[in-house]
């Protein structure tokens, strides 16, 4: 079950490519060809990763399910590195290379407007902002949020994302419509509806998964069918369980890694909106919804490799291919933003946003020069005092001790 099946494969892949050649006529139609060709060429370098490249951390359902997410992740890259090489009008154009309905400039919805929960003007429906509110994208947060408490598997790390996206979104709304919404909608429809619903969700399913007993046995080895079926459906569950624990004070390395995850994280989420602004897409295309699921096999894998590469103890342990993937994925997806819209990226933050974010930073850039530097000074000085203290009682006793007059029967006469 667990092998490559490298042989099969090959045979199977020289078939079609014999087939294709021998008894197929090929069209005389170039642009079918050169896409069927470069549909070909793809398959059949997903064909050798699933066979021949390396295993990651996860086995389950099988190692080949996450060896083709490894070679999706490739793929993705050179496909936005070609984007980014292209000039701003034929990058938006290749796509309708891909959809033909795609490379036509496409207005953002703004989600903000009149923010009256109950508006007792219409008569009909007083509470028509909430429903227009609701449309597919409150169970896509809700799901979303869900899979990322798998992913980053700690309450704290998650409500710190979920809340920055929201403060996010209210600095840049200047820059993108969409993120313009009501106060309502940040805070109790995201924020502790969608997001926290998802999050306490996931820390449910994380907690089943920490008490759950790991303990497999062969599938025909068990005699019901009952059995069996509950055997299948518990394939789709870990081999293992580790549980993560960051624990971002503990020294300067994993401070900054953890706050490098988290700022990864938040550039992932903006590149979904700005990608989809500047390369004229509409937010229910399918590539978008392809994007996401792309993001939520390979994120999981790239956040195990991350926490071994923390908590390994050498210093200079390699980095794990997927996670090296998700980072060059997501600062190339940054850099196609930049190239192709920067008047928008470059209309200037309003004084008061600024000034907040600046604050912030300096807070966190204060508490990091305490916790790290000044507080271990400290407490290495009040340590030696104590030693020096210790020491100098030390002699003074041993002085007394020794200068001829122990005390004895003498002193108590």
């Amino acid at each position: 079950y667990r092998r490559a099946h490298t042989l099969t494969v090959l045979f199977i892949l020289t078939c079609a490519l014999g087939y294709v050649t021998l008894l197929e006529e090929t069209p005389q139609d170039t642009a079918y060809n050169t896409k069927r060709g470069i549909v070909a060429s793809i398959l059949v370098f997903l064909c050798f990763g699933v066979t021949q490249a390396k295993d990651g951390p996860f086995s389950r359902p099988h190692p080949a399910y996450w060896r083709f997410w490894l070679c999706v992740s490739v793929l993705y890259e050179l496909l936005l590195i070609f984007i980014l090489f292209q000039t701003v009008h034929d990058g938006r154009q290749f796509l309708k290379y891909i959809d033909p309905r795609l490379g036509v400039p496409l207005p953002e919805r703004d989600y903000g407007g009149n923010c009256l929960i109950y508006d007792p003007d219409n008569k009909t429906d007083p509470f028509h902002n909430v429903w227009d509110k609701l449309d597919g994208f409150v169970p896509a947060h809700f799901l979303g949020w869900y899979l990322k408490t798998l992913m980053i598997r700690d309450w704290w790390m998650c409500m710190i994302i979920s809340v920055m996206f929201e403060f996010l979104e209210y600095s840049l709304e200047h820059q993108l419509p969409n993120f313009s919404e009501c106060w309502w909608d940040h805070w109790i429809m995201d924020v502790l509806v969608c997001n926290g619903l998802g999050i306490y969700c996931g820390m449910k399913t994380l907690e089943w998964l920490s008490l759950k007993t790991y303990k497999w046995q062969g599938l025909w080895n068990i005699p019901t069918y009952k059995g069996k079926m509950k055997r299948i459906a518990f394939q789709f569950t870990p081999y293992s369980w580790v549980r993560f624990e960051w624990k971002p004070a503990s020294n300067l390395r994993r401070w900054l890694a953890v706050c490098g995850i988290i700022l990864v994280f938040l550039l992932a989420e903006l590149n979904t909106f700005y990608l989809k602004f500047v390369l004229w897409m509409p937010p229910e295309h399918y590539l978008v919804l392809l994007r996401l699921v792309f993001f939520v096999n390979v994120g999981g894998v790239a956040m195990r490799e991350i926490y071994d590469f923390m908590d390994d103890p050498r210093f200079h342990k390699k980095l794990g291919q997927q996670a090296w993937l998700v980072a060059a994925i997501t600062v190339t997806e940054l850099l196609i933003v930049v190239k192709y819209d920067p008047h928008t990226l470059t209309l200037s933050l309003p004084f008061y946003i600024s000034q907040c974010w600046t604050l912030g930073s300096v807070l966190v850039l204060t508490w990091t020069v305490w916790r790290f530097f000044l507080r271990d000074i400290t407490l290495r000085y009040k340590e030696i005092r104590r030693q020096k203290q210790e020491s100098q009682n030390n002699k003074g006793k041993a002085v007394s001790n020794g200068d001829g007059h122990s005390p004895g029967l003498e002193d108590d006469l």
